[in-house]
């Protein structure tokens, strides 16, 4: 489908890519992924002809189509609707509707059999590319990507660049093209948006290349992954999960390697400068400095994971409740947020706050954080708490003439400059980066620029929104590192799953204009609501009409206990089924996990679709039966209860 071979590729003397490999095959789900500077982004302007290589040579199939989602389209504007713009997409479908509209016209005067025919061909091509569907297709896409009926008809340049980036990714994926290319597509979507796009992507018949820093969205929709780092591409057979895995037992082989290496080039070492002096030796010596020479020299393993080495402090411990909310209400003009909520944080608590878009998570962490007092209602912090709050706006109050070191010091007076380095360390700041300008900088620093003076703040309370925008997968695992070793209460709006699913021991949702709390982490969460949303309606009971009140008979009380001990046993012999089918399920699953990494099966695309449309089918019925199992053990503990 596309070869790349010896991919050379500079920026002035540095060489982003050196003589790097990569075939791209029909059908794969792939993610792009390396640190930030490694040239994810880069390489797909290569793949689409933005930018030529230095040397090497990129090969596409005759007649390839590709889709590309980039961040310049942000800067696309049209005073059209939405659906107008998403169905640009169809571009032959829009001509001959409008070549149609045109030969209607004319045979209302002109009835030549000339007219007739070009009507007829017309019509024929228009119901070949399915042109009667592509606006239910259109609204079917925008709708899945969080707009509304109402909202296709709006201008697109009445949306914010965020939406204005999810109408051109309806667009590209309404033209259904061979390949897609997309650059960080989670980016501007909500919770329920990415899953939609994940279902979406899984089902795509085409080939995919993600560069995305959510590894829960990657988990769930690749199949192979692909490491940019040092100039080369190196590939693993699996999702990012797998790939971790891989590369950490490919590391341990490596340093192996690389150990007895060493070994052996000592032991060289001290050979030759023994047999050196004695001229009956000197050509054994040189023999030997000449093999040294020669020799492949296999590298170290760097350690891409830095941990958080540096523990936060405040100087007082907050009272038990930290925010108490009551009968709060809280509307803009055309929608309601909040009616007569009320929810309550305590100390301790983790608590992330999710849900799609517009539902009022941004308003609620405002309202937490004092920044908003247009509602109804109580909403009170309570004793001794100190408080920060990041938001992405907080980027601008940044001092751009600033050292990043300065800034920190400015804030932090009471942190001596080692710990601040360390603390700029475990954000990724090392060595002379800490007197880079603020002005310089990229908007992933300035995030974690942002990031390290929040935690540095003298608060038992962190309010964060959307902490984990412009971060790459590494900052990620940082921030997450250093929320886990926070030992005040926070509450955190973001979109990252695995974020979420790692720091927060309490999710808020709001539903029905209330805040309601799932005592859970994010995963826990998620089989929950997945199991109420295939909960039948059937399985809750209708309301009865009342009935004058009699006390039960003693033998229908017993034959009723009959009943349930009898339903009782049933339901255990069906968990029961079910955990065998789930332990034979797990082991096919993992069978053909190990089937995908083989190079028999990856090296052959037929083989490898195979294998993966088996593995697909295999994980899909083990997610369905685990679900009913969830369903039916908690069916069994209402009847114990």
């Amino acid at each position: 489908m596309i070869a790349i071979n010896n991919l050379t590729f500079e920026i002035g003397a540095r060489a982003l890519y050196d003589e790097a490999n990569w075939h791209i095959k029909p059908g794969e789900k792939i993610g792009l992924i390396g640190a930030n500077g490694t040239g994810k982004t880069t390489l797909l302007k290569i793949i689409v002809g933005d930018y030529k290589p230095t040397s090497g040579t990129i090969s596409k199939a005759k007649d390839l189509a590709m889709g590309y989602l980039n961040q310049d389209l942000l800067s696309y504007a049209s005073d059209k609707s939405i659906l107008h713009v998403a169905m640009e997409a169809f571009e032959r479908q829009n001509q001959l509707h409008t070549e149609i509209e045109s030969l209607l016209q004319k045979l209302e005067t002109d009835y030549s059999e000339d007219l007739l025919h070009k009507l007829s061909d017309r019509q024929s091509e228009f119901e070949a590319l399915d042109g009667y569907n592509i606006e239910y297709k259109a609204h079917e896409i925008l709708a899945g990507l969080g707009f509304s009926e109402e909202d296709t008809h709006r201008k697109l340049s009445t949306f914010s660049g965020g939406w204005r980036m999810r109408v051109m990714l309806a667009k590209i994926l309404l033209q259904a093209p061979d390949i897609l290319l997309l650059d960080e597509p989670t980016n501007h979507l909500d919770l329920p948006s990415i899953q939609w796009l994940e279902d979406y992507l899984k089902a795509f018949d085409g080939a995919v290349v993600i560069v995305s820093h959510d590894r829960w969205f990657l988990d769930k929709v690749i199949n192979r992954t692909v490491e940019s780092r040092k100039g080369k591409l190196t590939v693993y057979a699996g999702n990012y999960s797998f790939y971790l895995e891989e590369k950490q037992l490919r590391g341990e082989i490596q340093k192996g390697e690389f150990k007895n290496q060493q070994a052996k080039i000592k032991q060289e070492e001290k050979l030759i400068e023994r047999f050196r002096a004695k001229a009956s030796k000197a050509k054994m010596a040189q023999s030997r400095i000449k093999m040294l020479d020669k020799m492949e020299r296999i590298e170290d393993v760097d350690d891409d994971n830095p941990s958080v080495n540096f523990s936060f402090r405040f100087s007082k411990q907050s009272g038990r409740h930290v925010v108490v909310m009551e009968h709060v209400n809280k509307s803009y003009p055309t929608i309601e947020i909040l009616n007569d909520a009320e929810a309550v944080i305590e100390k301790g608590d983790k608590i992330a706050l999710i849900g799609a878009n517009g539902r009022g998570k941004s308003t609620v962490l405002r309202m937490v954080a004092g920044a908003d007092n247009q509602f109804e209602g109580k909403v009170e912090t309570g004793y001794n708490v100190t408080q920060t709050f990041f938001a992405q706006h907080q980027l601008e109050s940044l001092h751009l003439e600033s050292e990043i070191l300065q800034e920190l010091q400015s804030f932090a007076p009471r942190h001596t400059d080692t710990e601040l380095r360390s603390i700029l360390g475990s954000f990724l700041f090392t060595g002379d980066d800490v007197f880079k300008k603020i002005k310089v900088l990229s908007g992933g620093e300035k995030s974690r620029v942002a990031l390290a003076k929040a935690l540095t703040a003298d608060a038992n309370f962190l309010i964060l929104d959307e902490p984990t925008n412009h971060l790459d997968i590494q900052s990620v695992n940082i921030l997450i590192q250093a929320l886990q070793q926070y030992e005040g209460t926070f509450i955190v709006v973001s979109h990252d799953r695995y974020f979420l699913d790692n720091v927060a021991n309490k999710i808020w949702f709001i539903e029905d204009h209330k805040i309601k709390v799932y005592p859970g982490n994010y995963a826990e969460y998620d089989v929950w609501q997945a199991k109420r949303k295939l909960e039948p309606k059937a399985a809750v009971p209708a309301p009865q009409p009342k009935k004058e009140e009699k006390k039960p008979e003693p033998v229908k009380q017993q034959q009723h206990g009959d009943d349930k001990s009898k339903q009782l046993k049933k339901l255990n012999q069906d968990l029961s089924k079910m955990e065998e089918k789930i332990a034979e399920l797990e082991a096919a699953v993992k069978q053909l996990e190990n089937k995908l990494a083989e190079d028999g099966v990856y090296n052959n695309p037929a083989k490898s679709k195979e294998v993966n449309a088996s593995y697909q089918q295999k994980k899909n019925e083990l997610n369905l039966i685990q679900q009913n199992w969830e369903a039916l053990a908690g069916q069994i503990l209402e009847l114990e209860a």
